[in-house]
C-alpha cells in the first residue's frame, strides 16, 4: 500500500529519512503517526526507526541531542524541529512490567517490528509513502480488530501499561464484541501484573 498524500508532517521530516539513507542505513517512519495516518486522523509526533546505531546517527547530523541513548534514541535538531531517531532494536525480560532489562540494537526492521504490541502499531512507512506490514495489520485495521504481535499474553506480560493502551484503542476504533478474545487475555495478564494492586485498592485515574 502506498500513501498517495503524505500529511506535511512526513514531508517536513522527510530530509531526515534521506540523510540517513544516503549515509547507507535504512530509515522509516513508525508508531502511532502512521497508524493515524491510515485512519484519516491528524498526527502529532513523527517517530523514525533505523539501522542505524546511536553513534552514527550523531555522527550523520551536527545537532543532537541524547533524549533516550541507553535505548537506542537520539534527537535530531533540524530548523527548529526535533526528531526522535531510533535504533532498530530488540528486548529481552521484563522483571518490573515496564521495562526491558536488556536493550540490543540490530539491523534488522523485521525484528524490531516484532516486538511492537498490537498489528496495528506495527507498521513502517518509507518517505514515499509505502506502508510495510508485515503482520497483516492493514487487515486488522479495516476490521476494527486489535491482535497483538505475536503471544498476546507475552506482549502484554512484558509491559503491563499495554493493556491499558490497547482498552483506548478498542473505545476509539469501536470494535465489535467477536473482537473481544484478546480482552480475556488480557484479563488473565492484568490478575499478574502490578496494576491490578493499584486498582483493587479503589484507586482510580
Amino acid at each position: 500500500m502506498i500513501v498517495k498524500e503524505l500529511p506535511q508532517e512526513f514531508l517536513d521530516a522527510k530530509p531526515i529519512i534521506e540523510t540517513i539513507k544516503q549515509a547507507g542505513f535504512e530509515a522509516y517512519f513508525v508508531g502511532g503517526s502512521v497508524r493515524d495516518t491510515l485512519l484519516g486522523l491528524p498526527i502529532h509526533d513523527v517517530d523514525i526507526a533505523t539501522s542505524a546505531y546511536p553513534r552514527e546517527i550523531k555522527k550523520i547530523f551536527k545537532k543532537t541531542v541524547d533524549t533516550g541513548i541507553q535505548h537506542g534514541t537520539v534527537m535530531v535538531l533540524d530548523h527548529g524541529e526535533g526528531y526522535e531517531i531510533t535504533t532498530f532494536r530488540t528486548e529481552s525480560t521484563y522483571q518490573d512490567f515496564r521495562r526491558p532489562d536488556h536493550v540490543t540494537f540490530v539491523r534488522s526492521l523485521e525484528e524490531d517490528l516484532k516486538r511492537r504490541d498490537l498489528t496495528i502499531n506495527a507498521f513502517a512507512m518509507d518517505e514515499t509513502g509505502r506502508v510495510i506490514d508485515m503482520f497483516d495489520g492493514l487487515s486488522d485495521l479495516q476490521n476494527k480488530r486489535l491482535k497483538a504481535v505475536g503471544d498476546a499474553h507475552e506482549r502484554f506480560h512484558e509491559d503491563a501499561l499495554r493493556m491499558m493502551r490497547t482498552i483506548r484503542f478498542a473505545s476509539q476504533l469501536a470494535f465489535k464484541k467477536r473482537h473481544f478474545r484478546l480482552l480475556e487475555k488480557m484479563r488473565l495478564c492484568w490478575k499478574k501484573s502490578p496494576l491490578s494492586e493499584f486498582t483493587s485498592n479503589g484507586s482510580s485515574c
